[in-house]
Parts: C-alpha cells; sequence; structure tokens
C-alpha cells in the first residue's frame, strides 16, 4: 500500500509539471517594437538651448516625471520619442519658442531574481540582457536549481503575466525571474 501511494505521489508530480505551459503571444510581444517607460526608469531631457532644463529625471510610481516649467508629465506606458514630443508641445505652450526637445533613457529601471540563485535581490538591467546573464550576475545557480526553464514575470499594459521560458530568453527592465528547485 505504501508502495502504491508513493507511486501516485510521483506520477501526480511529473503530470502537474508537464503541464505547464510556455509564455503566450502577449508575454513575447513586448520584446518587439520600442522601450516603453514605467515607473524606476531614469531619462535624460534635453532642450536645445535650454541649459536649465538640460538634466536627468526619475519616472515615479505614479509613472509621472516632474519637469520645471511644465509639472508632472506621464510618462508610462510611452516611448521616449512620444515623450519628447508631449514635453515640447507643453513647453511650446508659452515657455520655450519651438523647443528642440530629446529624451533618452539615462538607466533603466532593475530586474529582481529569486529562487535558487546563489544571490537573489535587485539588480541594474543591462541592454541585452538574457535569463542566463542575469542568472550569472546573481552569482549562477544554486545545486538544486532547475536549469532549463525558468518563470518571468512582466507587467504589460497594466496587466501582470508570467510565462515560462528558456535560458535564452531576453529580460526586459522591471521583469521578476523566478529559479524553481528541481524535483530530482
Amino acid at each position: 500500500m505504501f508502495r502504491f501511494l508513493v507511486i501516485l505521489v510521483l506520477v501526480l508530480t511529473v503530470s502537474s509539471c508537464s503541464s505547464y505551459r510556455p509564455a503566450g503571444d502577449a508575454f513575447h510581444k513586448s520584446l518587439v517594437g520600442p522601450y516603453e517607460l514605467d515607473a524606476g526608469d531614469r531619462i535624460r531631457v534635453t532642450v536645445f538651448n535650454q541649459e536649465d532644463l538640460n538634466k536627468e529625471y526619475l519616472v515615479d510610481q505614479a509613472g509621472y516625471v516632474s519637469i520645471p516649467l511644465i509639472g508632472n508629465v506621464a510618462a508610462r506606458g510611452k516611448p521616449t520619442s512620444e515623450l519628447a514630443k508631449i514635453i515640447a508641445g507643453k513647453l511650446a505652450n508659452g515657455y520655450v519658442r519651438n523647443p528642440d526637445v530629446s529624451v533618452e533613457i539615462a538607466q533603466y529601471r532593475p530586474f529582481f531574481i529569486m529562487g535558487e540563485v546563489n544571490s537573489a535581490g535587485q539588480y541594474s538591467y543591462v541592454s541585452g540582457m538574457t535569463v542566463q546573464t542575469a542568472v550569472a550576475i546573481a552569482g549562477g545557480f544554486t545545486p538544486r536549481a532547475q536549469q532549463r526553464y525558468v518563470d518571468i514575470t512582466r507587467q504589460l499594459n497594466g496587466k501582470i503575466l508570467t510565462g515560462h521560458v528558456r535560458l535564452t530568453s531576453p529580460v526586459r527592465p522591471g521583469d521578476t525571474i523566478y529559479i524553481r528547485e528541481r524535483l530530482f
């Protein structure tokens, strides 16, 4: 009877692992197209011939940047080119004649890694990062780590999605990577 229960538990455990599906199309669509700003990103705004406005700004938790003269500007979900047009439009409204505005990323928001890595935590994002490089930054896998697939949780258009991905999959700023423990 005990042997039967052990076999039943093993079969249920293995079958539950095999039912886990890879990330869907919506999860991967965030990798195509321009980068969209979110809380924690640091941007550099340059206004030609307006040295007092040329500086770095942090996108706050509400998704806004606070710029002198024009106040809070919504940045969450916008690419840098769109944000530059919005800032230029607001500056042109009585503050600067024909403003030429440029916005670029000064520092991406961090990514997070937890689970079976040697140093779980928050780390600075590097452009072009994959799960494998993120694991290396976190000190590598622990001996118990499942090294074939990982889970990434990503926020897209206000929705939180989790996908089961390979080590070669790209990481985006703000992602949370979870390394599972292997069964055997």
